[in-house]
């Protein structure tokens, strides 16, 4: 996507919102959320934070002062919530400080610098407990960030990478996200219970797309809440949303602390594109993470979403990936 007219999207999304939370201000608007709560529009839930100027697509490196894991030794990367990977010299945190490419050379190959930024996911309805010990396997030996399974599997799979680096990653309100926040909440605490270390939550879109922001709130919040400590990656399903919906998803997630904003289920209509990425990594800032899911085959595919800001790749086609072959059609 053009930077000017993402640029230009923004400025439009923030002076309407300006609008809209000047009238909120004069005649609150009640409505009823799908949990029953009774809520007003006029709730100080922000608006978008963004310059808009071009030099605000010029992201900055994280420095040490920024990051309490660097100024803290007693706190982990995965504990602080402030950025995604911050490791110094890490490819995550060079792509959020701006980098545009991944070279292959020196001695790592592309796929090799990928891998780590891969949860390697296998979510489809009829998956077997032989087919999760098989990916569990597979993220051991190519070295991903985690496998990303449904939250039936959480226990078996947090035994199989027990003492290893690849993390347990489940999904929550999936595919849908239309369940309450209580019931989200409920089930991240559980997921946790039995291992997971990084939570993939759905938002409720139907909410979103009815202007009903306070309810998107309340339902990211709930989770995060119940994920203290752990990785919190908030799914907008972008096939759904307007460049203005996503936009607003996006900084709703930021606003909660959540970790990362993520594109897709794999099951909706299409997944990830450059655009959004490049949409989303605008909006949020160069300090939060971003996980492109759904469709990405290739490793062209991943490169090109790491390139337009990504700093996980969600795929179950992470092998052919790291290997440089192509998996042939598939939603994740």
């Amino acid at each position: 996507m053009d930077k000017e007219l993402v640029e230009r999207i923004v400025r439009e999304v923030i002076e309407r919102y300006s609008r809209e939370k000047g009238k909120t201000e004069q005649k609150p608007k009640i409505t009823v959320s799908t949990a029953g709560k009774i809520f007003d529009s006029g709730s100080k839930i922000g608006g978008p934070s963004l310059e808009t100027s071009k030099s605000s697509f010029k992201l900055k490196a994280i420095v040490g002062d920024e990051c309490p894991a660097f100024t803290k030794p007693e706190i982990e990367c995965v504990e602080c919530g402030k950025c995604v990977e911050k490791k110094s010299g890490s490819v995550q945190t060079i792509v959020a400080a701006g980098a545009d490419r991944i070279s292959a050379k020196d001695t790592k190959n592309i796929g090799e610098q990928l891998a780590p930024m891969i949860d390697h996911t296998l979510l489809k309805a009829n998956a077997t407990q032989e087919e999760i010990g098989k990916l569990c396997e597979e993220a051991k030996k190519y070295g991903f960030a985690s496998v990303c399974i449904n939250p039936g599997y959480v226990s078996q799979a947090s035994k199989l990478l027990a003492g290893t680096s690849v993390k347990v990653c489940t999904v929550i309100g999936f595919p849908l996200g239309a369940t309450t926040p209580t019931v989200k909440a409920i089930e991240a605490r559980d997921a946790i219970a039995n291992g997971a270390g990084e939570i993939d939550m759905v938002i409720n879109v139907g909410a979103l797309k009815s202007g009903n922001y306070q309810l998107v709130l309340d339902d990211i919040k709930a989770v995060r809440e119940a994920t203290r400590g752990k990785i919190l990656k908030v799914i907008l399903e972008t096939s759904y949303l307007t460049s203005e919906e996503k936009i607003k998803a996006c900084q709703l997630s930021k606003d909660t602390g959540a970790d990362f904003v993520k594109t897709s289920t794999g099951f909706g209509p299409s997944g990830a594109t450059v655009e959004d990425i490049q949409l989303m990594r605008a909006t949020v800032g160069p300090l939060m993470g971003i996980k492109a899911s759904g469709g990405i085959r290739t490793q062209d595919d991943a490169r090109k979403m790491v390139e337009a800001g990504a700093t996980r790749v969600g795929a179950s086609a992470s092998v052919a990936i790291v290997e440089g072959k192509d998996a042939g059609k598939g939603k994740y």
